[in-house]
């Protein structure tokens, strides 16, 4: 038995597009999806992108089988592929997650696409993130191995820590200590934030389940309200936030509105893949 893939990349963040009914009929789930993802035995990938065209609805399986709550380039990813499916160049659609209905608005040029999209309103709150403290963090001191970090802690649907600190290199050994601190029950996705020019911020994000990644729309997201948040940045303003693989358009208003993510995806290939059927 065969599964039917579309390869999809965002900034170099790369997913595997499979149809859910697909996916169900095979009896696939979290080792199917590992072994899917794995780039020397496998196709290759960050993450499986499980969608259900007819809703739109799309879940997110990550190369190391943990499932998050959503994921932005995923999220733009999928917008393109329905694109792609009704041979349209323009699609304005809500796609359904997990943490609630995002509006993606999409334009398609052959194989690649601009895709907004409405992000969730961000929240502070620790119980939104979740966070284990008794009141928001914003510039908040952190002890980490042998050093103290400033974090804020935003939630895009997902847990994120954004830091403005200078760290530099030093990111590879402290990303991993703050995804694991027991303030973060869940887990938490780090981002190394630097503002530029007071209109761009330069991102590294260490992302739960698929490590240092590409781009992180997410990330990029959280790393705009923090700024916003630690006076950084002005509401209401277009930052810039360039990531390893490129760069998305982020717009933070008020705390309680929407976040807007502009950015690309690309189609990159399809394909099967032979899947043993599920034992009866």
């Amino acid at each position: 038995m065969d599964l039917t893939f579309h390869k999809y990349e965002g900034l170099g963040n790369d997913f595997l597009i499979v149809d859910r009914s697909d996916w169900v009929r095979l009896a696939l789930g979290v080792a199917e999806a590992r072994a899917l993802c794995d780039r020397h035995r496998g196709v290759g990938a960050d993450g499986v992108l499980i969608l259900e065209p007819e809703k739109p609805a799309v879940s997110v399986i990550n190369a190391d089988g943990s499932i998050p709550e959503m994921c932005g380039n995923g999220i733009r990813c999928a917008a393109l592929h329905l694109l792609r499916a009704e041979q349209r160049l323009f699609l304005e659609i809500e796609i359904e997650t997990a943490s609630g209905p995002h509006t993606c608005i999409a334009e398609r040029d052959g194989d690649t696409a601009s895709v907004s999209v409405q992000m969730q309103a961000p929240s502070l709150d620790p119980g939104d993130i979740p966070l284990r403290a008794d009141a928001p963090w914003v510039d908040a001191m952190l002890s980490v191995g042998d050093e103290t970090l400033h974090l804020t802690a935003v939630s895009m649907g997902n847990p994120h820590a954004v830091t403005f600190d200078a760290i530099g290199q030093r990111r590879r050994k402290l990303g991993p200590l703050v995804q694991d601190d027991p303030h973060f029950p869940q887990g938490v996705n780090v981002g190394f934030a630097t503002v530029r020019d007071g209109s761009a911020i330069e991102l590294h994000v260490l992302e739960r389940g698929a490590g240092w990644t590409q781009a992180c729309g997410t990330g990029a997201c959280a790393a705009a309200v923090a700024a916003v948040e630690t006076g950084r940045a002005r509401p209401g303003q277009t930052l810039e936030v360039i990531l390893p693989g490129g760069a998305l358009q982020i717009t933070v208003d008020a705390a309680d509105r929407p976040v807007e993510m502009s950015g690309p995806a690309r189609f990159v290939f399809e394909g099967c893949v032979p899947i043993r059927p599920p034992s009866t």
